[in-house]
């Protein structure tokens, strides 16, 4: 007999329609235990935070939250955001408290194109297309150093500085995450994208870091791309692409836009990482909580349930995450697809089908 394979996760479903999603990806993810035939089994608890706990405690999430959460094998994160919270205090408050106090340095986020779902990008008829960002996670624009004063000169007299922080560990550390995992891909190429030529110190080091870590790997191709061309190539040469490597802030930005040219930012997934597993590591759809949806059903499943196959493969499950990975691509094809990418399905219409699919 096997032995169970068991994990214990946190479930934050946090803000808006992440309540939604990630229900359903947990329903998922505990179809596919109760078909393993008592290999793999899931425990769940979930934490009530995000703005709702803000309200009644004045913080998103406890003081005490990250010790709380600590010894859990990953975190199962919804969205976060609402408009009874201004946007900065929710997402320093919940989400980039995790990802920064778990040091989960590298974003993961895929970008897929399913079939079934119309894109808006005519390539997409005509090419094979499957590239995947990897964002730096725990420092430069979002660093969160800076400032704002002088206030007492009343109206129009305030300044405020808001600095982006560039390390050597933390440009090299990333930038090798990219090569390695360029050299799992069929096409090994890293772009790497900055904003050099105007920012001159902190993306000249990024620049300078890539230069040198490249030649450690003579075997992946790469480029270096600023943003502002790097944009205009997600949507005229999107075939070139393999590894996109940037910082926090133009990673994010492109990911968010590499969504959209799949078809909906309800299609994106994401893992937030901490790659020598000290900590736990995070997977989260990227939509946000989208308020004037909340509550409707109707809100899409399939980033979150594409963000619980990043666990899984985080796991080592690697057969797990590709029978999830199937699942969303059988139901896309079917047109089992929710209003943001061009269907009538509710969330459980979509979730229903994806456990279905998970036995095809």
């Amino acid at each position: 007999m096997s032995q169970t394979r068991h994990f214990h996760i946190a479930a934050i479903p946090g803000d808006g329609v992440g309540g939604e999603v990630v229900e359903a990806g947990r329903h998922v993810l505990d179809a596919l235990a109760a078909a393993s035939h008592g290999t793999l089994a899931f425990t769940w608890r979930e934490f009530p935070w995000g703005s709702d706990h803000y309200a009644r405690t004045g913080r998103m999430l406890d003081e005490d939250g990250l010790d709380q959460v600590r010894d859990f094998d990953a975190l199962y994160f919804g969205a976060v955001g609402w408009p009874t919270v201004p946007d900065h205090v929710s997402l320093w408050g919940l989400r980039l408290r995790l990802c920064q106090g778990f040091d989960q340095w590298a974003n993961v986020r895929p970008v897929r194109f399913p079939p079934g779902v119309t894109s808006p990008l005519r390539r997409a008829d005509t090419a094979e297309l499957d590239w995947v960002v990897v964002r730096e996670n725990s420092e430069g624009e979002y660093g969160g150093f800076g400032g704002r004063n002088f206030a007492a000169r009343g109206r129009g007299g305030e300044v405020a500085v808001q600095s982006a922080v560039f390390t050597e560990v933390g440009c090299e550390r990333i930038i090798r995450f990219a090569f390695d995992l360029a050299r799992t891909r069929t096409r090994r190429k890293v772009s790497s994208v900055t904003k050099s030529n105007a920012q001159q110190y902190g993306m000249v080091l990024w620049d300078e870091v890539f230069t040198r870590v490249a030649a450690d790997y003579p075997d992946v191709a790469t480029e270096s791309v600023l943003v502002d061309a790097m944009a205009a190539k997600f949507v005229l040469r999107p075939e070139d692409l393999s590894v996109v490597v940037a910082s926090n802030l133009n990673a994010d930005i492109l990911s968010d836009l590499g969504s959209a040219l799949a078809g909906s930012l309800g299609l994106a997934a994401s893992a937030n990482l901490n790659p020598e597993r000290r900590y736990p590591s995070m997977f989260e759809p990227v939509h946000g909580s989208a308020p004037d949806i909340a509550g409707k059903g109707v809100c899409n499943p399939i980033g979150a349930v594409g963000s619980a196959a990043l666990m899984l493969e985080h796991f080592g499950l690697a057969a797990e995450a590709e029978r999830v990975q199937r699942a969303i691509r059988t139901t896309c094809a079917q047109g089992v697809l929710t209003a943001d990418v061009g269907g009538g399905a509710t969330t459980k219409d979509v979730t229903a089908a994806l456990i279905d699919n998970l036995a095809d």
